[in-house]
């Protein structure tokens, strides 16, 4: 029974922490009546309820709450215990799994983390590309990415690029009918693409830099999106102008397909880098991408 805990307490922990038993079920890789019953079975045999479910979500109870809060840690200590034993086999092995935005994944991550699979066919990559702010600990991530300056200090942090310049962009087309832009009243009366965030659901304010100074621009347009390539597809398109990195924008305005403008209102941001918890042990398999995906500048 003692075994059949540990497996059913695993489950409980992908529902407690995904809030619902569909995510965990797709994550699990079983059914939502799979889950259901296992659930149901481990409330029967610890004789309390575990999670209160509505027809809208899954939250811990008390007794789930404590459960997650107690005994989650000391099993990923399990867990870490066994990669070290793995890792003193001949190969790297295990999944490592990473949380980046769709542009990071494409244009960084996964060029560099490709060449690794075929030189060791025991290592298993997961990424997953969100636009939220991740607690890499709470839903299991090894690594997360995020501009320098957001890493939590707690975490062990590794550069992958320099400092990413931000570029205001629209298609000549747009200009052909509007003014160009020279300061921040003069932005506010244009059509701008918004990206929306979903941690918060607001609008992502536009951090700009004049003169010394940081600012906030809320600016307002037809064009909502959650991710930066539909943005720059509809400033390629001339629906209006578009905040967004240089490494993502920067052949546009090369080729002409895109206009720059107020390029002294566009900052630097500091440069991308990857986390991930100090832990006691870092797989072998961790090490390998992280020195993979590193800035070798």
């Amino acid at each position: 029974m003692a075994r059949d805990n540990i497996n059913d307490i695993l489950v409980f922990f992908a529902v407690a922490r995904e809030r619902s038993f569909t995510r965990a079920a797709a994550k699990l890789g079983m059914t939502q009546s799979a889950l259901s019953h296992i659930i149901r079975a481990l409330e029967a045999r610890l004789g309390v309820r575990l999670l209160t479910r509505t027809t809208r979500s899954v939250s811990p109870t008390e007794a789930g709450e404590r459960l997650l809060q107690n005994v989650a840690p000391r099993l990923e200590e399990i867990e870490a215990e066994i990669a070290a034993v793995s890792d003193l086999g001949d190969k790297p092995a295990g999944t490592v799994r990473i949380t980046a935005i769709d542009h990071v994944v494409d244009t960084i991550l996964w060029p560099r983390i490709a060449p690794l699979l075929p030189q060791y066919p025991d290592l298993h990559v997961e990424i997953s590309s969100e636009y939220r702010l991740v607690d890499i600990a709470a839903e299991r991530y090894d690594i997360g990415v995020r501009h320098g300056d957001q890493v939590d200090k707690d975490m062990i942090a590794v550069r992958l690029t320099e400092d990413t310049l931000m570029m205001m962009v629209a298609a000549p087309a747009y200009f052909a009918r509007r003014p160009l832009p020279a300061s921040l009243p003069d932005l506010m009366k244009h059509d701008c693409i918004n990206l929306r965030l979903p941690s918060s659901g607001g609008l992502y304010a536009w951090e700009l830099k004049h003169g010394g100074q940081d600012l906030e621009a809320r600016v307002r347009g037809q064009a909502v999106f959650s991710s930066l390539y539909p943005i720059r597809d509809a400033a390629l398109a001339g629906v209006g102008i578009a905040f967004l990195p240089e490494s993502l924008v920067g052949d546009d305005v090369r080729a002409g397909r895109l206009v720059s403008v107020m390029e002294d209102w566009c900052p630097r941001f500091p440069g991308l880098h990857a986390f991930y918890p100090s832990r006691r042990h870092s797989s072998r398999a961790l090490m390998l991408v992280i020195d993979a995906i590193r800035h070798k500048g």
